[in-house]
């Protein structure tokens, strides 16, 4: 499958797609020696982490909503990646999006752009990322969902993609820029590994459509909640309140909301408007860009965490 889109033709193209996705922006940070974090013992995971399905379904029966929080793995570099991931779980996220870094991601804004060329440049290639996971994914407690495009998993060949994710305690995936028609074969695969595959749908996508990808979707349904490429917003808009009415009235599925979610008021608006989980990845991705320091990021990312999830029932 080969893309030519240029940024500025991106919505005209993939108007009714759901490739649009989520956001979260980066600048400049330090690779310095970071000390590792250690998490409480009570966040340590000492069984096998349950699905996506079953985290939503543990939070519906406790009348909770999902934190879902985004990183771009390796930047600025795995071992902070590694360190952050930890420091999400033991904060309360629920789920983790962990976002593969690509040459080529047609549905990220250039802060995300940005952090995906950094962490190639520092070597976080699939295998490295996924030795990362094989040590870290036992000391966590939340599942971790893969956003990746459909290159990369082609290049490693879809099935094999699949085992080897699965093997390292991976649990979900979202691959943003594969249009409904053409999941067939990422389906049968992950159905094959019990990889959940989390389907798109946006704004943009019609009525009968979306509720095809509400029934293809497994794990959550993703709801854009704006048009355009990945970048924080001032408001969510009201738009979103309607559109989760709409997905929840064709499935039973949970809907997490992402895409420019990035203050804990937005956070409580979309929990009060009936979304099932809360996907936040600029914000995320912008204090470990912005930190002076790998330490000072984790810091501030403890503390914005902890305020998100204040923030949620």
């Amino acid at each position: 499958m080969a893309f030519s889109l240029k940024a500025t033709s991106f919505l005209q193209l993939k108007k009714n797609s759901e490739a649009n996705l989520l956001l979260r922006p980066i600048s400049q940070r330090s690779t310095s020696s970071i000390k590792t974090f250690k998490p409480p013992l009570a966040a340590l995971s000492t069984a096998s982490t349950v699905g996506l399905s079953e985290t939503f379904t543990r939070l519906k029966s406790q009348g909770k909503v999902a934190l879902i929080p985004y990183l771009t793995t390796g930047d600025p570099d795995l071992s902070t990646t590694a360190e952050a991931l930890k420091v999400l779980d033991s904060c309360g996220a629920d789920i983790i999006e962990l976002g593969v870094p690509y040459s080529d991601p047609l549905a990220d804004g250039p802060v995300i752009q940005a952090a995906a060329t950094r962490a190639l440049a520092r070597g976080a290639n699939f295998d490295k990322i996924i030795s990362m996971l094989k040590e870290v994914v036992p000391q966590i407690s939340c599942p971790i969902a893969l956003f990746s495009y459909y290159n990369p998993i082609l290049k490693h060949g879809i099935e094999k993609f699949m085992s080897t994710v699965k093997n390292v305690g991976v649990h979900g995936l979202v691959v943003p820029d594969v249009p409904l028609e053409e999941t067939e074969i990422l389906r049968k695969e992950a159905a094959k590994k019990k990889i959940e595959l989390v389907l798109l749908t946006t704004p943009t996508t019609p009525t009968g459509r979306m509720k095809a990808i509400a029934e293809a979707s497994e794990g959550y349904v993703y709801l854009v909640s704006s048009v355009g490429v990945t970048g924080t917003r001032g408001t969510v808009s009201e738009r979103v309140q309607t559109l989760l009415q709409e997905i929840k009235e064709a499935t039973t599925k949970p809907v997490a909301v992402g895409f420019g979610i990035s203050k804990p008021e937005h956070v409580k608006q979309v929990a009060d408007w009936g979304a099932d989980g809360v996907i936040v990845g600029s914000a995320m991705v912008k204090l470990l860009g912005e930190a002076k320091s790998p330490e000072e990021g984790l810091k501030e990312l403890e503390v914005f965490t902890k305020s998100l999830k204040s923030a949620l029932p």
